[in-house]
């Protein structure tokens, strides 16, 4: 048996997991964008590219994109910072009891996120609004969950608190890669700290990074569970994220056909991100180097 098809027998158990786990039902969600069909009925029509056109003149689906997307920019850009910060704090040897610091903080990612926002949603209804009437401040004297100016930072903070366990492993281990003669060096010519994390930390980074955007980017234009737990996409709509109205198109409206449309521009949406943040990351790395 040859190396090349001995290399193929190893990997088809893989390729075909991911064929039927994830090929299959994105085709399949193509293919039912493209109908009328109600998710139980065995008729159903082709209606070509009419979901599609019904959800770009949809005045909701344009709120829920506005949502999602401030959402995703700050869950991804606040996630980073804070994540790298502990990071570099808890990588530093000044430290002590570091390991348990690390422990900590990396609890709340065993936890369900449907788990997590049920029991935040019981904070805000019950545990904040006391400590706002106690410290005299009007706006967290009632549930933050219920007002549309202050839900988004509610459902923010608890995505963040919990978010925030990952990245933060993921940039430890990368601060651990980067070789300490380096730093002996850098410190022996005078170089700063900023110098220091941005000519030879940084590089070690950039592939770190584009894991920790990635996986940030897409759990923000994905979110579901925290605001299906916390909110429900109220007060109102202003909560409601894309993949909410997806699911309340499908079970709640019974129009599966329209649901599966607006999934598959998701799918659109963060293939695309993906492919231009990695792309920018990778030719950073190699500007940096």
């Amino acid at each position: 048996m040859s190396k090349k098809t001995t290399h193929f027998l190893f990997t088809l158990p893989g390729v075909l997991v991911f064929a039927v786990l994830f090929l299959g039902p994105m085709f399949t969600g193509i293919y039912y964008s493209m109908t009328n069909w109600d998710g139980l009925s065995k008729k159903y029509n082709f209606i070509w590219f009419e979901n599609y056109i019904q959800t770009f003149s949809d005045v909701r689906f344009m709120g829920d994109i506005r949502f999602t997307l401030s959402y995703t920019f700050l869950l991804t850009f606040f996630v980073t910072v804070l994540s790298l910060l502990l990071a570099v704090a808890l990588n530093s040897r000044l430290i002590r009891f570091r390991n348990a610091y690390r422990s900590a903080f990396f609890f709340p990612a065993v936890l369900g996120s449907i788990v997590v926002g049920l029991i935040w949603n019981q904070i805000f209804y019950g545990v904040i609004p006391n400590i706002g009437k106690f410290l005299g401040i009007n706006a967290l004297s009632t549930n933050p969950l219920g007002n549309p100016n202050l839900a988004l930072y509610g459902i923010l903070f608890v995505s963040i608190w919990q978010g925030i366990a990952i990245p933060m492993v993921l940039f430890i281990a990368g601060l651990q890669s980067v070789p300490q003669h380096l730093y002996e060096a850098a410190t022996l010519d005078g170089a700063t700290i900023f110098q220091k994390f941005r000519d030879i930390t940084f590089p070690f980074l950039v592939p770190v990074l584009s894991v920790v955007l990635v996986l940030k980017i897409r759990a923000g234009l994905t979110t579901f569970e925290y605001i299906m737990a916390m909110t429900g996409g109220g007060p109102g709509f202003s909560t409601e994220s894309i993949g909410l109205l997806i699911f309340k198109q499908g079970f709640g409206n019974n129009r599966f056909g329209l649901g599966a449309a607006q999934s598959v521009l998701l799918l659109v949406a963060i293939a695309l991100f993906s492919i231009l943040q990695f792309s920018y990351l990778n030719r950073k790395g190699v500007d940096q180097q």
